[in-house]
């Protein structure tokens, strides 16, 4: 199945869903077909800031009618970010979304977590994952550190880099949510927090939504799902 991309939100967020996407084609002997569409993570921020999924979905119907010309026959958006309005796209999209929430959601139960702390922007901490999550207990940085996690989120993702006091910064939050907190696992709830985990030991159980994501999108494309 010909996949297409909605990326740009950010630059690293894209680069790990192809490579992911490239990585497990390579390794199966299987033909990719993939088309990216470009979108611009600052203006996705502002319409976040301003609660308006509709604007933003109807931005990504536009890609998603390009990616359509180009072939593709599903799509999906490459950040937990940009899925503050998945509701919205699928209801316009012309073609089906790859939703990465359900498939978040069928890992915690696959795992019998009950309990589980998460990172990643201010509304994807503050929804739980946009509130798809019900089989599980959310719990969130306390204090001034969800504001901290937040915007040192947003920093690190329009660049596409992570600076070590960031990185200092995820860790001892996971760390809190897990050891004093309760939380069984650390939900990554940001595309762009490999940046800050990958071929790192952070001490604490990890779920990575765009690894899930990536993952239900490579099934998608080889007809396993």
């Amino acid at each position: 199945m010909h996949i297409g991309l909605i990326g740009g939100i950010g630059p690293a967020a894209t680069d790990y869903y192809y490579r992911g996407m490239i990585e497990r084609h390579a390794a199966a002997g299987t033909a990719l077909e993939l088309t990216i569409a470009h979108a611009d993570a600052r203006e996705m921020t502002r319409n976040v800031a301003n609660h308006d999924a509709r604007k933003q979905a109807e931005i990504f119907v536009r890609l998603v009618r390009r990616l359509a010309a180009a072939g593709a026959e599903a799509a999906a958006v490459t950040s937990m970010g940009g899925h503050f309005c998945v509701a919205e796209l699928e209801a316009l999209s012309p073609l089906p979304i790859i939703n990465a929430v359900p498939e978040v959601a069928a890992a915690i139960k696959r795992r019998n977590l009950k309990r589980i702390g998460i990172i990643g922007t201010r509304l994807v901490m503050e929804t739980g994952l946009y509130g798809g999550l019900p089989s599980v207990e959310i719990v969130l940085p306390e204090g001034e550190a969800l504001d901290e996690v937040h915007r040192s989120y947003i920093a690190m993702a329009i660049p596409g880099r992570v600076t070590e006091a960031q990185r200092r910064l995820f860790f001892s939050v996971g760390q809190q949510l897990c050891r004093v907190q309760g939380a069984e696992a650390v939900m990554l709830g940001g595309t762009d927090l490999f940046l800050a985990f990958e071929g790192q030991e952070c001490g604490f159980p990890l779920l990575h939504c765009a690894e899930i994501h990536v993952e239900a999108i490579y099934r998608r494309s080889v007809g396993k799902t």
